[in-house]
């Protein structure tokens, strides 16, 4: 097993992961005054080169669309953020058997926030204490209360807009003022007013005011082809450059790790990398890591460091690194509204998502199934994209004149509509390392066996009925299953996958596709059921942390990005208080 050159100089924390667990970690390690190292799997990223804001579609090649029109409703168009992907070239992983399940990867400076719909919701009391509440899954071993002073922190620090409305197990937090709704808001909000479904202000992290010296945003709704002025949030713009100002912080671009070295004392002394650029294996040491490559790749990472002490993966004495797989339950629908047709042209300028959603609004009334879910929607006239007008052509024959008059006639009066639901963890739902497959670095390859249970399947059911009664009661029609929510404006950083046969019975996402995948290295206080403990850190090695989502121990129908930063925030300062007292 080659555990690549020792390096002489030894950092005090080396982070491997720039998103949002990684950069947040890494800005409050450095400023905390520790020497700082960072791995990151892509190059660096120049916000005013990569990114596409403001750009049209017939200034890049192929509209965007790559060539053939392959990226057509993919998330890794030319048009879009850059160096985000459904497959690699040369790092592959596998699926068993009978599953089915997509890994969206991201190579470059800041990982997957360059990409995200930016909605941040907290997490609610009741999803740190599932178990207590109805007997399945696990309790988290901290409580909401232990880290609310962190998503505090956070959401002043990022700046993330909303409102206090004082919904049960959705708290409210430190908000900006959020934009007001647009015509197609106002439209669904009546219809769930009529309904009793609870419609609010969105919570999302883009600025409507200026934070921290980052301007506010000008409402050109681009926000997933990048911002160059940081007015929305991402850890590039946001969590490194206050890291790098301290002057202690490195950050090492195409470095893939390879495997976390164990000493002899048993603690971490350093991790192996390949150079990319240059394919030599390399390695870097230091006192503490803190391991933030997204949890599945943090997964990978730590069953693929295996020693004598460690033979099925570092601190995995326990056997669950890699178990506990959950993504969010997701499905759509889109409908479409004819008042929409003689409403005049108007401003349609916003942020670059909903200004309204929809939390889960029945908590304590007796369903079908277990936990709950949210809806997030849009539509209306905002800038169309690549394949904007695909479920028109797919509906309407003809072509020429005609078919440009039915785009023109049909444009902003559709709505989508998508569900983000809870699933239980279950045993038919992991990842562990595929025994003949490695990419073309050497590294083992994941492999992913993937099941829903019958939990999530009537989740996905009891949405698509929702999303049916919002849509006839707001005077709209249900469409074929040609459009989906990514092509009316939903956020296509998170676009679900359905098969068209099962649209509005009981459809729901691919899983992986909604992007929320975690729990593989889970937290607890049991050493035999969990790999980390209240802090994120390792029960069986103490200098080894991890600040992504691979230590959520629920997956509850909240986003995991807020709670991601929160909780790397709180490790953070937890790894600081113990460097201080000579403990790592």
């Amino acid at each position: 097993m080659s555990q690549g050159i020792p390096a002489k100089k030894v950092y005090d924390v080396c982070i491997i992961g720039s998103g949002a667990g990684g950069g947040t970690a890494a800005k409050v390690l450095a400023e905390g005054g520790l020497n700082v190292v960072m791995l990151e799997a892509g190059p660096t990223l120049n916000p005013e080169k990569d990114f596409k804001e403001h750009v049209w579609p017939y200034e890049l090649p192929h509209r965007g669309a790559d060539v053939g029109g392959r990226a057509r409703h993919e998330l890794n168009t030319e048009f879009m953020s850059p160096n985000g992907f459904w497959e690699i070239e040369g790092e592959p992983y596998t699926t068993a058997p009978g599953s089915s399940f997509r890994w969206f990867r991201s190579r470059i400076e800041g990982g997957r926030t360059n990409h995200w719909g930016r909605i941040a919701l907290r997490f609610g009391p009741a999803d740190f204490k599932a178990r207590s509440t109805d007997g399945m899954g696990d309790d988290w071993p901290i409580t909401y209360e232990e880290l609310a002073p962190y998503y505090d922190k956070v959401e002043a620090y990022i700046g993330v807009f909303g409102s206090k409305e004082n919904v049960p197990n959705a708290p409210d937090g430190v908000f900006l003022p959020p934009p007001k709704p647009r015509c197609t808001e106002t439209l669904v909000k009546k219809a769930c007013d009529h309904l009793n479904i609870t419609c609010i202000p969105s919570r999302l992290a883009i600025l409507t005011q200026p934070v921290n010296g980052r301007a506010a945003c000008h409402y050109c709704a681009q926000c997933g082809r990048g911002c160059i002025t940081a007015s929305n949030f991402s850890s590039s713009q946001v969590m490194i450059p206050p890291a790098q100002a301290t002057g202690r912080f490195t950050l090492i671009p195409n470095a893939m790790a390879r495997e976390i070295v164990l000493g002899k004392n048993g603690k971490a002394e350093g991790v192996t990398y390949i150079d990319k650029t240059t394919r030599s294996e390399n390695q870097v040491r230091a006192r503490a890591f803190v391991v933030a490559a997204s949890a599945c790749e943090t997964a990978r990472l730590f069953l693929n460091s295996r020693s004598s002490s460690f033979p099925d993966g570092i601190a995995n004495s326990s056997g669950v690194a890699g178990r506990y797989l959950t993504d969010s339950v997701g499905t759509h629908l889109a409908g479409y509204f004819p008042q929409l047709e003689k409403v005049p042209a108007h401003n349609h300028d916003g942020v670059g998502g909903m200004h309204l959603y929809m939390p889960w609004w029945r908590v304590g009334q007796k369903n079908d199934f277990l936990r709950g879910y949210h809806i997030e929607f849009g539509g209306g006239r905002h800038m169309p994209g690549v394949g904007e007008f695909d479920g028109v052509c797919a509906e309407h024959e003809g072509y020429g004149v005609s078919l440009k008059q039915k785009c023109r006639s049909s444009y902003g009066n559709v709505i989508g509509f998508a569900g983000r639901g809870e699933m239980i963890p279950n045993e038919n739902s992991y990842c562990d390392i595929d025994p003949n497959v490695v990419d073309r670095w050497g590294i083992p390859v994941l492999r992913f066996h993937w099941q829903w249970g019958e939990n999530e399947l009537k989740m996905a059911a009891h949405m698509q009925e929702t999303f049916r009664s919002i849509i006839e009661t707001a005077g709209g029609t249900v469409l074929t299953p040609h459009r989906d929510a990514s092509d009316e404006g939903h956020a296509a950083e998170e676009k679900p996958v359905v098969d068209p046969a099962l649209v509005g019975k009981s459809s729901i996402s691919e899983g992986g596709t909604i992007i929320h995948e975690l729990g593989t290295v889970r937290m607890g206080n049991n050493l035999k059921t969990s790999v980390l403990n209240e802090n994120c850190q390792a029960h069986e090695v103490k200098n080894l942390f991890v600040a992504d989502a691979a230590p959520f121990v629920t997956n509850p129908d909240k986003n995991p990005t807020l709670t991601i930063m929160a909780l790397s925030w709180r490790t953070s300062e937890y790894l600081l208080d113990q460097a201080k007292k000579g403990e790592i």
